[in-house]
Parts: structure tokens; C-alpha cells; sequence
């Protein structure tokens, strides 16, 4: 007789919603591990290549705590560069790199779960999460969370041309082809705008318990 599949909390939104950091809470509280999916589509944007799928199925990284290894180097802060971003976002519409990054991340589901965040974690990669949170906020809540990341870590930063560049994202990745920035059908939506970081996973750590205690 087989065993069952690790449990999966899939947490999806758009950028700057706060989902990594949710995502990464509601792990530790729970012990399991965390797979920030939008740092893969990151690291094939970093990499470079003139194929992005090719790239995409060769990568050779590592997440090690909080730090991610390319190539055995560390590439944590590069990653985080608006430029990435805007890079990961349209590689992203490619199918070929999607479905190159499907398995790596479908791996990440080992015992005793995983929190996944990302844009389609609950649409296409774990359609069987027994949670689907998606999480979003304000274009301007979000904006000025990404503006007081930046300048906390001493780079430049314009207010206006960050909201552009999230209204523009945002319209990127809904209008995709290939899995398409949206709510799973049964998922739990939470508008992060007035709510703390406290307060959002506590929220989703009580919709876990509700749904594993119904199932039990």
C-alpha cells in the first residue's frame, strides 16, 4: 500500500504581496520545508542563455537556508534586483521553461510537507494542496513595501516607476498563456493591504487547521 503524499501549502500572488515571507513563516511554525518557486524562474533569468529552457533544465542550484547557489555561488542578493524580476516575468510565459521547472519543483514535497509560494502553486503545480491561499494587496501597499525593501538595503529607488512596474507585471502574468496569475478555485483569498505579516499567518495557519482537522 502506497503512502500518502506530504501535505502542500500552496501560497500564490502576485509580487510583492508578501507571500514569500508569509510562506516562510508558516513553514517554520510548522516545520516543513519552503519552496520559494519564484526564485527558479529568477535564477534562469540570472543565468542568461540564448535558450531559457535549455537553461532552465541544466541549472545547477542549491537553496541552502536562506541563501541560493548558483553554480556554487551565492546569487542571493542578485536575485532580488528589479531587472531579474522584470526578466523572470517574461521568461515565465515561455512553456518550455515552465514545463522544464515543473518536475524540480514537485520534488521539493518531502515529509513532513511543504509550503510552496509562487504564481501557480495551487493552478498547476499542486493542484492537490490540501490548502490554496492566494494572497494579494494594493498596487500601492505593494509598492511601497518593495520601495522600503530597497532602500533599507541602501539601492535607489522611484516610488511611481515600482508601481508601473507591478501594474505591468501584474498584467504580464494574469494574461499568460501558460499558467496564468489567478486564484485556484478553491482557494482562500486574503487582501494582505491592512493586515500585518503576524496577522496573515496566523490566518493561514488557522485555515490549515481547519482543513486537516475536517479531513481527519
Amino acid at each position: 500500500m502506497s503512502q500518502p503524499l506530504p501535505p502542500v501549502i500552496a501560497i500564490d500572488g502576485p509580487s510583492a504581496s508578501g507571500k514569500g515571507t508569509v510562506a516562510s513563516l508558516v513553514a517554520e511554525a510548522l516545520g516543513f520545508h519552503y519552496l520559494e518557486s519564484g526564485a527558479l524562474y529568477r535564477v534562469v533569468a540570472l543565468a542568461g542563455g540564448d535558450d531559457p529552457a535549455k537553461t532552465a533544465a541544466g541549472l545547477d542550484v542549491e537553496f541552502k537556508g536562506p541563501y541560493i547557489m548558483l553554480n556554487k555561488h551565492d546569487v542571493t542578493e542578485q536575485l532580488r534586483s528589479e531587472a531579474v524580476g522584470n526578466r523572470a516575468s517574461e521568461i515565465a510565459k515561455l512553456p518550455a521553461v515552465r514545463e522544464a521547472l515543473l518536475a524540480r519543483q514537485r520534488a521539493y514535497r518531502q515529509p513532513p510537507g511543504l509550503v510552496a509560494d509562487g504564481r501557480d502553486m495551487g493552478t498547476v503545480v499542486f493542484p492537490d494542496a490540501v490548502l490554496k491561499v492566494f494572497l494579494t494587496a494594493s498596487v500601492g501597499v505593494r509598492a511601497q513595501r518593495r520601495y522600503k525593501q530597497l532602500i533599507d538595503k541602501g539601492n535607489s529607488a522611484n516610488l511611481a516607476a515600482l508601481s508601473r512596474d507591478l501594474e505591468e507585471r501584474d498584467r504580464r502574468d494574469a494574461a499568460r498563456e501558460v499558467a496564468p496569475l489567478k486564484p485556484a478555485t478553491d482557494a482562500v483569498s486574503v487582501d494582505s493591504s491592512a493586515l500585518t505579516i503576524g496577522e496573515v499567518v496566523d490566518r493561514v495557519l488557522k485555515a490549515y487547521q481547519e482543513r486537516t482537522s475536517g479531513q481527519a
